[in-house]
């Protein structure tokens, strides 16, 4: 709603009585004043937004008037009458801050567009005025909402059970909460805009965010990773890994890591692996006592056989029964390394060697079995896998299981007039880990049988099998930090994978 109060000051009455009628008329509620204190006063006390004042008063002028209010009220707009031979007056009454002036004697004309100017100069202060305290509060609700976002993020990355680095475009670290403290054993302050990430993470990770930064490109793989971090006191830490790098528009502002703390998960697992161990061996000491039972059954034969021959100084029946000593004596001591191997922690042995090497070994041994069953046994092996750092004995031993179950499935598959093949295949995998893959196509396996290979010292060799071989086997490619995938269908074969991770060559033990 419009304010039409005017405050009139002049020091003639009459000049009062006639603008009074006129400005009634048109709908203001006129304020008069006969001196400029009179006006100064009734100005303080009712505030009006527009003020029409003569110049030339006794006392306090209109030019003394116009400061006063200008001083009380910056917006007031003030409205100067001068008469003629008073332009400097009207000029200088205008540099004070007058919105307008008119000329004596006033006409209704005059005054009018006096006042239409005043008022869209009040009505423009309004706006302005609306104008900058709606952006104020925008801004403020806005400063709010990002101070809110703020210490949301700030309170979302603090209390993360993970560990969260974060850096500049340079590497700089400049965000490490207190999951990173927990697994690097360094404090806030000796990291933050004091290290780089290289100084921190291990060194194959180091190398693919400097390559990143580099290419202007994301890492390899991008998924989460295990690896092993030297924490400050020299420990190691296992933890799961995942990073990238961080863009604004097509400019690499920085990188962001995450690291799991795999410590307690790693220690219930082995709790559970060795509690599993220790139950299953005493769940089948009776299996076992019925395997050894058959295996001193066939020494006890063989040893018949042998003095026989003795006897009767027949060296057939010498070679045949000492043939069987040396076979059963052979299963004791599979059955013994398996015992062992199964009950033992054991540490991975990793040095430099070729993994392809030890895939031919394999092969090589399990040639005369193939062959002599008419099983054509096939390598595949990657050339691209070259000398790595890895546990030579375990995947020798690992990959044998895999070849001789294999070459037993085509034995024990019921289609004879197949031709049966075994293929052994290596594969280089995301350039941290090499595949072994054993297929072949005997008879298979049921998803029932598929799923008890690995559990209570199951067999599917009857009698000839003590359900040793995949535990231990298992229990090898875990110790590796790898993992078995096991395919099977019935009558078309099964395929055993093994992905076990490798070193770099001559990498350097005590990074890790």
């Amino acid at each position: 709603m419009v304010d039409k109060r005017i405050l009139l000051v002049d020091d003639e009455e009459a000049i009062i009585r006639v603008l009074t009628v006129s400005l009634k008329s048109d709908g203001y509620d006129v304020i008069p004043a006969y001196s400029g204190n009179e006006g100064l006063a009734l100005y303080e006390q009712h505030m009006p937004p527009i003020v029409l004042t003569d110049i030339k008063m006794p006392g306090m002028d209109g030019l003394e008037l116009l400061k006063r209010i200008k001083n009380a009220n910056p917006d007031a707009e003030v409205i100067v009458i001068t008469g003629h031979g008073d332009m400097d007056s009207a000029i200088e009454a205008l540099r004070f801050g007058a919105s307008d002036f008119i000329n004596k004697p006033v006409r209704d004309e005059a005054l009018s567009i006096a006042l239409k100017r005043a008022h869209e100069k009040l009505e423009m202060k309004n706006q302005l005025r609306r104008y900058t305290n709606d952006l104020e509060h925008m801004c403020q609700i806005a400063t709010e909402e990002v101070r809110r976002k703020s210490d949301f993020q700030d309170k979302l990355i603090t209390s993360s059970n993970d560990a969260i680095v974060a850096t500049d475009e340079n590497g700089m670290i400049v965000t490490f909460n207190p999951g990173a403290e927990e697994i690097f054993g360094y404090s806030r302050l000796e990291v933050v805009r004091k290290m780089k990430f290289d100084d921190l993470y291990p060194e194959e990770i180091a190398e693919e965010f400097i390559s990143g930064f580099r290419r202007k490109r994301d890492m390899k793989g991008g998924g989460w990773k295990e690896v092993i971090i030297i924490n400050k006191n020299g420990k190691k830490v296992p933890v799961r890994f995942s990073g990238t790098l961080l863009y604004e528009k097509d400019s690499v502002i920085g990188s962001v890591g995450f690291f799991q703390d795999l410590r307690e998960i790693k220690r219930l697992q082995q709790e559970l692996v060795n509690s599993e161990r220790l139950a299953a061996i005493g769940q089948t000491v009776a299996r076992l006592a019925h395997y050894i039972k058959n295996i001193l059954t066939g020494l006890k034969g063989g040893t018949y056989i042998v003095n026989i021959g003795l006897d009767k100084n027949d060296t057939d029946k010498l070679r045949t029964g000492w043939s069987m000593v040396q076979r059963n004596i052979g299963r004791i001591s599979y059955l013994v390394m398996d015992l062992l191997t199964y009950s033992k922690e054991r540490e991975p042995d990793y040095r430099d060697c070729y993994p392809n090497d030890i895939a031919e070994d394999v092969c090589e041994l399990m040639e005369a079995k193939a062959t002599e069953n008419q099983i054509r046994l096939i390598r595949a092996f990657d050339p691209a896998i070259g000398e790595l750092c890895m546990d030579p004995d375990a995947i020798h031993r690992c990959l044998l299981n895999f070849v001789s179950n294999a070459i037993d499935a085509c034995l024990f598959d019921l289609e004879l007039d197949k031709k049966w093949q075994v293929c052994v295949k290596t594969e280089l995998f995301d350039d941290s880990a090499v595949k072994f893959v054993v297929s072949d196509n005997g008879g298979g396996m049921t998803d029932e049988v598929k799923g008890k290979l690995f559990t209570a010292f199951f067999s599917t060799k009857g009698g000839k099998g003590t359900g040793l071989g995949l535990l231990v086997t298992q229990k090898l490619v875990y110790e590796h930090g790898g993992k078995i995938d096991v395919t099977s269908e019935p009558g078309k074969g099964s395929t055993f994978t093994m992905t076990l991770p490798f070193r770099k060559k001559n990498a350097d033990t005590a990074k890790h």
